[in-house]
């Protein structure tokens, strides 16, 4: 599930898996899944509490009592903005690639930023403007109670690594537990 479409398009190479353009508020399944993993950050997209709750809402209707969400999210605690400049990438088709970072404000947990992918050459292909929302531990495990999780692991990386206030990312595997909390 991924509700951008060039990301999908590229995906849909693979044919053995099922793609499907929405959001995770927008999913309708019940009770139909034993994991749902949310890799590269992606949790930060859900910029308002609303975005949070209704996507958490929809990711534990998704999944059968018992089943496991199992996401990442960048620490608040590293302040890993600060430090966000350039790096060059070669992409799928093999062009050598420079993606670079503007913070344009830090506000209530919330970055806005653009990123522009150039050629090495400086000419530019693409700028995206975003806002990504740094929640940290407490706020994560309001969000999931009332979803229905109980956080069963947090880590500093996908390796699992203990979680630090430097470390750059919280991986978080939850279990779904019991039906959502009603919320007002």
């Amino acid at each position: 599930v991924d509700p951008d479409v060039a990301s999908l398009d590229r995906a849909r190479g693979r044919t053995d898996v099922e793609w499907v353009d929405a959001t995770a508020a927008g999913m309708t399944w019940r009770a139909e899944f034993d994991l749902a993993l949310m890799a590269g950050n992606a949790f930060q997209v859900f910029a308002t509490d609303d975005d949070v709750r209704a996507s958490l809402a929809a990711i534990r209707a998704a999944l059968r009592d018992g089943g496991r969400f199992v996401f990442c999210t960048r620490n608040p605690q590293a302040r890993g903005w600060e430090t966000w400049d350039r790096f060059d990438v070669v992409d799928h088709a093999g062009r050598e690639l420079t993606v670079s970072y503007d913070v344009l404000s830090v506000e209530d947990g919330v970055v806005t930023v653009t990123e522009t992918t150039s050629t090495r050459d400086g000419t530019r292909l693409r700028t995206d403007r975003g806002e990504l929302r740094f929640l940290g531990v407490d706020e994560l495990d309001r969000f999931l109670g009332a979803a229905g999780f109980t956080v069963e692991s947090r880590y500093g990386d996908w390796a699992r690594g203990p979680l630090t206030p430097g470390s750059a990312n919280i991986v978080v595997v939850a279990r779904a537990t019991s039906s959502p909390a009603a919320t007002g």
